[in-house]
């Protein structure tokens, strides 16, 4: 009988643990930080899907410029959007450029088949990893949130997907 107390005493104790470490977790990385284009983008963790090597797309002729075509990931065709054109930079590079870039897929909770080009990833961050924070201005579109900076003084902003992949803009590809 005392084994099966020390047992069960076990079993609670490490169950214990591990919410704790779940929780220290989430608490510690809440967004993966990405470059695209010029900006700095972090994007919620539990919001992103899959990363991919950049696999080459399938243009789709009468589209919007910043949607490059579309992509074969892991059996499922994902439209690629190039977000630093939609959030206003420059038009994409060249096909060989690309190559030493990633995509990053939607999380499938969004039901969205979507896959975001990505020039950098830069890893992990949590609220920790900066000095400062400011709300997201009046007039920007739902998806773009607050704006963090680091201790080297980078801007860093908050890209929502979920808000993204609702977004009437977003939605509408044709041209």
């Amino acid at each position: 009988m005392a084994n099966h107390e020390a047992l069960k005493e076990l079993q609670m104790r490490l169950a214990a643990r591990l919410q704790a470490a779940q929780t220290e977790s989430v608490a510690a990385a809440s967004w993966l930080a990405v470059h695209a284009g010029p900006y700095r983008l972090l994007l919620p963790l539990e919001q992103a899907g899959e990363i991919f090597p950049w696999p080459g797309v399938q243009p789709v002729p009468h589209t919007q410029p910043w949607f490059l075509g579309v992509a074969n990931l892991r059996g499922l065709l994902s439209g690629v959007v190039d977000v630093a054109a939609l959030l206003g930079a420059e038009q994409a590079q060249p096909q060989q450029a690309q190559a030493e870039r990633g995509l990053l897929t939607l999380a499938a909770g969004l039901e969205t088949n979507a896959a975001l080009l990505i020039d950098r990833f830069v890893g992990l961050r949590g609220a920790e990893a900066f000095v400062a924070e400011e709300n997201a201005r009046a007039d920007a579109p739902a998806y773009l949130g607050g704006v963090r900076t680091d201790p080297e003084n980078a801007r860093w902003q908050v890209l929502d997907l979920e808000a993204l992949a609702q977004d009437p803009v977003f939605l509408n590809i044709g041209a």
